[in-house]
């Protein structure tokens, strides 16, 4: 018999055991019986989506209406085309090309039953194909050979027959698991299979004991929720449509619970820490800010510094979220934060995410403060602070300087990158701090800034981010901290018009896109043209390192995009040759970036040529205009926040997306709706539902891919709800859940202390 905790190795063998690590990095019963269906085939019916991604490994399964063989084209041999049909109801099958057709036309012909699985290949749009699958003939249900056991003869190829033949016993070939009304179709690779996975559940579920279950009976009851060894059992070998149903409505829930038991469980012990309060004075820096300010807050800004003020206030942690729209005036809400810190005596660290923006930060909150932010100089203001910029690549002397006042507590405000988190920094009393672009930094390096404030007290923390996020994502990834969201645009922002440049169906618009930034230029205004790649000798770009054409590799890889260091080139010398162009990017030095800089801000380049490190928090009224080269290598999300650099003066916006993808493909379905709307939480939906919710959540970052595989941020707001609920309820009951061990098994199961990383970073 087997447990959840039971090595793979122990139950399977060395073997399969060591191809579920390569592939899935599977060690336990608990990690197989957790790798869930993607879908369910069913007798005659299609296994996939119609339209699946290139690349992706699939398993069909249908009759086969077409088996020709033709001779290769520029080689000896044959191949076999059959045409799949699924059941899909198109009246399309699917295509499938074997390579060695003399060898398989005798088994693979027309009129059989066949499941398949291979690579999905796109030869032309809107067709796919599989080539060269694993293959299995199925019996038919009426035949007297397709009863279990019955069969000596495997007919079949690739893996899929390997399947059928380690299912041959003395009595023939066991096809029951073909005759399932439903038949589970796993995540699966290249080496190991649909049905590899499928032989190697079934294994375990034949000696899996009865599993304790963690959640309270009466808990399941009222949830009218199936037992969790039901679950595991109902979600691999379904009877019914009902069994599925239910065995993914629990085990739901158990992925949605044991997030927000992580997250009440982090909220909890914030809550319990404690800080210095720092109640609003009428007579400090803060006060004498708000009667400078040169134009009115919004309504949502005055309410948000409201709320802030008031956790400010008290004698535990501010753990707040701040999201707004592209421009929606987060800045001035946080200087008015940090303000009222200086006022209580303490400090203030704001952490941005790269050097170019840590720098516009602090000429940004140089310039609110005016006076007020020249602590120490001659001619400052009675009430004024010190602020100061740490950043990796400051020379030696600056950077003594700068952590010098950071120390002594001269400085009240100090900005800087992850410099900030170095051991050599340190504050004389820090009471805030500030993170701008929270998908930036993990919740280790937000711990890392917050444990250098003083023995015994937390500092209050307040997150900021332009990417809107919906209300089931922030639950469920942010669900530790308060939220606040400002949806109003500050007066005087003019709007952004945005248009899609087809290049290659209108190369004369691309010409007209150069034009309409010169007409801005003569104007008197300013423009951005940003690229997806740096070039030179990074990958991808159209020379090797020894400057040897890559067109070769270039015609494997598909189309190419247009590098920044081309585009000024290009730009320079021709199209814009008559205006200033500047260049940046991420591989110059750090005073080069800041430089240049500098001479858009003010005005001597009219052109800023550049990569993404423009994204956030740049702020240049004067720019009307934004190109974006291959706009298609960009996000929805991604596209907006660059978007956001403009429209922000007097002057209405305009943004153009050039792109070389088809009409009406996916990429250009994406930049249509990006020109349509500039509704932020509308296009961050479209953005979630496009690169699938896994990479939402960050799959690459360590667990991620195991925490959520059922639950459906953007779909399932009461289970997230229920759950939240339930959570907290539980937490602020027993902390520590040593009452409910079956629940904290479940949280360190699901999200270990390793696995916490990207709570941070959805």
């Amino acid at each position: 018999m087997a447990t959840l905790s039971d090595r793979l190795d122990h139950i399977l063998g060395v073997k399969a055991a060591g191809s579920l690590v390569d592939a899935f990095d599977m060690h336990t019963v608990e990690d197989l019986l957790r790798h869930y269906p993607l879908r369910y085939a069913t007798q005659g019916q299609p296994l996939t989506e119609e339209a699946p991604e290139e690349g992706a490994h699939i398993t069909v399964i249908g009759r086969i209406t077409k088996a020709e063989l033709r001779p290769m084209r520029n080689r000896r041999g044959s191949l076999l085309k059959v045409v799949l049909d699924t059941g899909s109801g198109t009246g399309r099958g699917v295509d499938v090309t074997f390579f060695n057709g003399d060898k398989v036309k005798y088994v693979v012909r027309e009129g059989l039953r066949a499941m398949m699985s291979g690579t999905v290949t796109y030869w032309r749009p809107g067709q796919w194909n599989l080539s060269h699958p694993g293959y299995l003939i199925l019996p038919e249900a009426e035949d007297d050979d397709a009863s279990v056991g019955s069969l000596t003869t495997v007919r079949g190829g690739g893996d899929l027959r390997g399947l059928a033949q380690s299912a041959k016993g003395a009595g023939g070939v066991d096809t029951s698991f073909m005759e399932r009304e439903f038949i589970p179709v796993y995540p699966a690779t290249a080496k190991v299979q649909s049905w590899d996975v499928l032989a190697c559940v079934r294994q375990v579920l034949d000696q899996l004991d009865p599993i304790d279950d963690p959640l309270p009976e009466e808990l399941r009851a009222e949830r009218a929720l199936l037992n969790v060894s039901d679950a595991l059992r109902l979600i691999h070998l379904p009877e019914r449509k009902s069994d599925i149903d239910q065995a993914r409505e629990r085990l739901r829930f158990d992925e949605a619970l044991a997030l927000q038991l992580v997250l009440a469980d982090r909220r909890h012990e914030v809550s319990g820490r404690a800080a210095r309060p720092c109640p609003p004075r009428t007579d400090g820096i803060a006060a004498e800010f708000d009667t400078r300010l040169p134009f009115e807050l919004t309504e949502g800004q005055q309410q948000v510094i409201s709320e802030i003020s008031a956790d400010l206030s008290r004698s535990h942690p501010m753990h707040r979220l701040l999201q707004g729209e592209v421009g929606s005036g987060k800045t001035i809400v946080a200087l008015h934060a940090m303000l009222q810190i200086v006022d209580a005596g303490q400090q203030c660290a704001l952490l941005a995410p790269t050097e170019v923006l840590a720098a516009q930060h602090y000429r940004s909150l140089r310039g609110m403060l005016g006076d007020l932010g020249s602590g120490g100089e001659l001619g400052a203001a009675e009430h004024a602070t010190k602020l100061v910029l740490v950043t990796g690549s400051m020379s030696a002397a600056t950077k003594k300087a700068a952590l010098l006042d950071a120390m002594t507590g001269e400085a009240g405000i100090v900005i800087g990158t992850h410099a900030l988190i170095q051991d050599n920094v340190e504050f004389f009393d820090l009471g805030m701090v500030v993170v701008d672009e929270q998908h930036r930094f993990g919740v280790e390096q937000r711990d890392a800034l917050r444990a250098k404030a003083k023995s015994g007290a937390s500092p209050h923390l307040l997150v900021m981010t332009a990417t809107p996020i919906p209300r089931t994502i922030a639950m469920t990834t942010l669900g530790d901290l308060e939220t606040s969201t400002l949806t109003q645009l500050p007066r005087g922002r003019s709007p952004i018009t945005s248009k899609v440049v087809p290049r290659r169906q209108h190369p004369n618009w691309v010409d007209r896109a150069w034009e309409r930034i010169l007409e801005e230029v003569k104007a008197g205004r300013q423009a951005y043209v940003v690229c997806s790649r740096i070039g030179d000798d990074e990958e991808g770009s159209g020379k090797s390192r020894n400057g040897k054409s890559k067109a070769k590799e270039t015609e494997k890889e598909g189309p190419t995009t247009q590098a920044v260091l081309d585009v000024f080139d290009m730009l320079r010398a021709g199209p814009l040759s008559q205006v200033r162009v500047g260049l940046l990017h991420g591989r110059l030095p750090a005073d080069e970036k800041d430089q240049v800089m500098r001479a858009f801000n003010d005005g001597s380049v009219d052109v800023l040529v550049c990569t993404t490190v423009v994204e956030v928090g740049v702020d240049v009224p004067n720019a009307t205009v934004m190109v974006i080269v291959d706009a298609d290598r960009f996000g929805v999300s991604q596209l907006h926040q660059l978007r956001g650099r403009i429209g922000r003066g007097k002057d209405p916006g305009l943004c153009l997306l050039i792109t070389d993808a088809a009409p009406g493909g996916s990429a250009m379905a994406r930049l249509d709706a990006v020109a349509r709307t500039t509704d932020g939480f509308e296009l961050a939906v479209l953005d979630l539902r496009t690169r699938r919710e896994g990479d939402v959540l960050g799959a690459a970052q360590s667990g991620t891919a195991r925490s959520l595989r059922l639950l459906s941020l953007l779909d399932d707001l009461e289970v997230i709800t229920a759950a939240q609920e339930l959570a907290r309820d539980v937490v602020e009951s027993d902390p520590g859940l040593k009452r409910h061990p079956g629940l904290a098994g479940m949280m360190h199961a699901a999200v270990d202390a390793e696995r916490l990383e990207y709570l941070a970073k959805s």
